[in-house]
């Protein structure tokens, strides 16, 4: 479910305390690195935007004076010591308590004014995570080459797991508490975007795009992103999700695979054999042989791994449903 700019613009901007009969509390959580040029107006920025919410910048080991300008803007911040946005993520969600999380670059390019509409919409709608899908008007915001990456990820995404959004790189999330507590966050890097997705769409919550605008980087900014290292990176994740989440039909890819080169070097020896009753090449025979073995056998781990896998997405789900959603805890 997508909605468009102008219609997060004309949400009404009444206090948030409004939407339920208890205030929530919310948290803007932004990770940071080397972030000096940009952070305080972050802060800034999101503190008129949600003036209710606590603001944590968690530096994650800059060389820059990141810390002394976030603290000096009055964001609340804290250190994270492993390098990697993942390690940063795990970190935030495993501190912080809040009724809603609001998940922000520390770089300036998203659109603050645009958090208020997508927490209204979290709670108003009962969602456990709004996407802010990035459209931008200046070329300098989003590199074409970024644009052809993660227009590829997110469509091999919607092939692998039949469901998607159209911007599953986006860094500008909101969520609930109840995803946040139930995430199990295992990535270390650029790719946790790609596993908040895929988290989302396996124990089928309910979720929502909303088209914000991305600006480009302020002078002095610069991009950590790799757009090959870290795109080969979130390509291995989503090959080792898929095979986690989707065995039976990851393996049986491979069956078929190992079949098929079985057929291919076995059916010479096989049409020898019927016309002189003969076998000529005996070590090509065995190596055929053991193939459609593997093959078998990769059809067999698929099936068992299949078991396994929907038990512990039984038991995922489980754990979600424990943390109750807002409102119904007060």
């Amino acid at each position: 479910m997508e909605t468009t700019i102008a219609s997060v613009l004309k949400l009404p901007q009444a206090p948030l305390s409004q939407t339920s009969a208890a205030r929530p509390v919310i948290a803007v959580l932004v990770p940071c690195y080397n972030e000096e040029a940009a952070i305080e107006r972050v802060v800034r920025e999101f503190r008129a935007a949600l003036p209710e919410a606590v603001i944590y910048v968690y530096d994650n080991n800059s060389r820059d004076r990141t810390q002394e300008v976030a603290r000096a803007a009055g964001a609340e911040v804290r250190i994270e010591r492993r390098q990697g946005k993942g390690n940063v993520v795990r970190r935030m969600f495993a501190d912080i308590e809040a009724d809603a999380y609001v998940l922000v670059d520390g770089d300036a390019t998203y659109h603050a004014p645009s958090a208020r509409a997508m927490v209204r919409c979290l709670f108003d709608e009962c969602l456990d995570m709004v996407v802010g899908c990035r459209v931008h008007t200046e070329a300098e915001a989003y590199r074409s080459g970024h644009q052809f990456g993660n227009a590829m990820l997110t469509g091999f995404v919607a092939n692998l797991f039949g469901r998607t959004f159209s911007d599953i790189l986006s860094g500008y999330r909101v969520f609930s508490r109840r995803f946040v507590k139930s995430f199990p966050a295992l990535s270390q890097g650029f790719e946790t975007e790609t596993e908040l997705t895929v988290h989302a769409l396996e124990l089928r919550m309910p979720v929502m795009e909303i088209e914000t605008p991305y600006g480009a980087r302020m002078e002095g900014s610069t991009s950590k992103l790799s757009t090959y290292r870290d795109g080969l990176r979130i390509l291995r994740l989503i090959l080792q999700l898929y095979k986690h989440e989707r065995p039976m039909s990851y393996f049986s890819i491979l069956a078929g695979m190992l079949a098929l080169l079985s057929v291919v070097l076995g059916t010479p020896l096989i049409l020898e054999w019927l016309r002189t009753g003969l076998v000529p090449r005996f070590p090509t025979a065995i190596l055929a042989t053991g193939v459609m073995i593997m093959a078998f056998l990769s059809l067999t781990v698929g099936l068992v791994l299949e078991t396994v896998t929907r038990g512990r997405q039984e038991l995922k789900r489980l754990i979600y449903l424990q943390v109750p959603r807002f409102g119904a805890r007060r």
